[in-house]
């Protein structure tokens, strides 16, 4: 199936399908930016679903089925994807992102660049991940974050993942820019949190972006008070037609 990417000028058909590119806002979870599109598109019942969950923290692409297209939403899921953003080196926090205050310090006068470019490279290629107990992963049931948040004990299983390139784009310590394409499943908070060990010190993830999805990029993608204000004039533009 090939899918027209909606842009300004084009009429909308919701309920046929539509295959929208938003950059989702920061600290908007992806149910959110899904919620916003299937109310703004109210009072139609259409079916509305992303392809691939974007953390609350981080930003940029989040593709969004409607319609007939919903049924490509775990094609889209798995695709490859690339994110850019910075690890912060020298403490740790127990989401391994910055939802958490930091729990611990450590020195990282030890570390210089040659360090950090090659440390980088050892995560290239397949590989097992723990997912971080402040997330989505379901355990008997539940959310992990749910029982992360109640002080429950929780023993989560190594998945694959592939790390098919990560490149170190700034150094500015204790500041490290990076850019990574990888697998579906892959955390990047966790590779955040495990690049600080194998650096001997803490890190954690400080801010991540989606540049990537498959073969959709950000730059094609609608900012989301944009696409709310296209398709309400969408609607009223309906509206007007069948009055007339």
């Amino acid at each position: 199936m090939s899918f027209d990417l909606l842009k300004k000028g084009k009429e909308f058909d919701f309920a046929k399908g539509e295959l929208l590119l938003v950059d989702k806002p920061l600290t908007w979870t992806s149910f959110d930016v899904v919620n916003k599109i299937r109310n703004s598109i109210k009072p139609m019942k259409v079916k509305v679903g992303h392809g691939g969950t974007l953390d609350p923290l981080a930003t940029g692409l989040l593709i969004i089925c409607t319609g007939k297209f919903t049924k490509k939403l775990e094609h889209f899921q798995a695709e490859e994807k690339e994110y850019t953003g910075t690890f912060t080196l020298g403490a740790t926090r127990p989401t391994y992102d910055m939802e958490s205050e930091i729990d611990h310090k450590f020195s990282y006068d030890h570390i210089n660049a040659e360090d950090i470019i090659q440390t980088a490279q050892t995560f290239i290629g397949e590989s097992e991940q723990t997912p971080p107990l402040h997330s989505a992963v379901k355990v008997e049931g539940e959310r992990v974050y749910e029982k992360a948040r109640r002080g429950e004990k929780v023993t989560l299983k190594k998945r694959k993942i592939h790390v098919f390139a990560f490149e170190i784009t700034k150094i500015d310590l204790p500041e490290v820019s990076f850019r990574i394409s990888c697998s579906k499943g892959t955390y990047i908070r966790s590779i955040a949190h495990d690049f600080g060990k194998a650096l001997a010190t803490g890190a954690y993830l400080s801010s991540l972006k989606r540049v990537k999805s498959g073969n959709f990029a950000l730059d094609d993608a609608w900012e989301l008070q944009d696409l709310i204000k296209a398709i309400k004039e969408y609607k009223n533009r309906s509206t007007s037609t069948v009055i007339d």
